[in-house]
């Protein structure tokens, strides 16, 4: 019997989640059967993915009737449509989450809130209680605003997936916040054992913003390494920071590690092969999270294989020739974090317009 090449990941200590999520999938077994078929272990949403899923279908406009004449507000509605698709997301992956084989379905607060410390805790407690599944993560962007935020849900006990990451120094803290988070919580007297947190690295828009500079310094031959180098390089820091002996010491009370997690990892060039950012980065204890379209082109010709600690050096002279011709992934970060939110607040507003639509035509 041929091997799937999704389900061999697992071999290598590496969960693969889908980055997508809707209705009909969840209604028509097609993620059961991903689930079955691929071993596929968990599952990302993100304001882009609700608003393609209810914009482009009828699925949600029965519950949008109903919702309507008890909720004026259509970020409410919306919230009550994603939190019931996220409920039966995650009922489905709950046999694995209860034989510790991952599980998670992710929910994000509000794009607006990104820079909104308070607003992100309210909201993240509200959805966590709401949705009221061990298996569910609630998505907090890394926004010097989020880490607070990321901290303070951790010491609530919440399971918390971190978004929108994109540099070396930013995920230090986003660790640090985690690690924060946990003692908080041991300083309260409470328990932390069930308690789990993925930091989400996002790739593919990292390369989209350098390749054209390296290419105006005639640099082409570094095209397309610069994620793979960023990834590699936080894979050793988390394996520095969770060795350590702060970890240690809430590890001996149940404590997870926090997981790397590769988001935005469909290939954006097209020169590029399309399974780029799951080949070169499968490793121990992390997870990918990739939209469909990988997903089938990693089932049709993956090659499985442990090559996330290979090339470190090379990975490290790439971040160092970066320096030296004056690209500060620092401030390119910030750029793209500008732009990550800017990508999920103009779905979501296209999102709550549409509800107001689908309202109307019921009127």
């Amino acid at each position: 019997m041929e091997t799937n090449n999704i389900k061999q990941l697992r071999e290598f200590g590496q969960s693969i989640w889908l980055d997508f999520l809707d209705r009909k999938l969840i209604t028509s077994g097609g993620l059961a059967k991903l689930i079955e078929q691929d071993g596929l272990q968990g599952m990302t949403s993100n304001p882009a993915i609700f608003e393609k899923a209810i914009s482009s279908s009828s699925d949600y406009d029965e519950q949008i009737k109903t919702l309507a004449y008890n909720y004026p507000d259509n970020e409410a509605i919306f919230y009550w449509l994603a939190i019931s698709d996220i409920q039966n997301a995650a009922d489905l992956f709950k046999p694995l989450f209860d034989r510790g084989e991952d599980g998670y379905v992710s929910l994000e607060v509000s794009p607006r809130l990104a820079h909104d410390t308070n607003g992100t805790i309210k909201q993240a407690v509200e959805l966590w209680r709401r949705v009221d599944r061990k298996n569910v993560m609630i998505k907090i962007p890394a926004t010097v605003e989020g880490l607070l935020a990321i901290r303070r849900a951790i010491s609530e006990g919440l399971n918390i997936n971190i978004t929108l990451l994109f540099a070396l120094d930013r995920y230090e803290q986003v660790a640090e916040a985690y690690l924060s988070g946990l003692e908080d919580r041991v300083a309260a007297g409470q328990p932390i054992d069930h308690i789990a947190s993925v930091a989400s690295f996002f790739l593919s828009r990292i390369d989209v913003l350098v390749d054209p500079i390296l290419e105006t310094k005639g640099l082409t031959q570094m095209k397309g390494k610069v994620a793979i180098a960023c990834a590699k390089k936080a894979y050793q820091i988390y394996k520095r920071i969770f060795a350590g002996e702060r970890f240690q010491k809430l590890q001996a009370m149940g404590a997870k590690p926090q997981r790397l997690l590769w988001a935005s990892t469909a290939t954006k060039d097209p020169s590029f092969p399309d399974t780029k950012y799951i080949e070169a980065l499968i490793g121990k204890d992390t997870i990918n999270t990739v939209p469909t379209e990988t997903l089938e082109a990693y089932r049709d010709h993956g090659r499985p294989e442990n090559r996330l600690e290979r090339d470190i050096d090379k990975a490290e002279q790439v971040l160092e020739q970066l320096k030296e011709i004056g690209i500060d992934l620092n401030s390119l970060a910030n750029q793209l974090e500008k732009e990550g939110i800017e990508k999920f607040n103009k779905p979501y507003d296209q999102l709550l317009l549409a509800i107001e639509e689908k309202k109307q035509q019921i009127n």
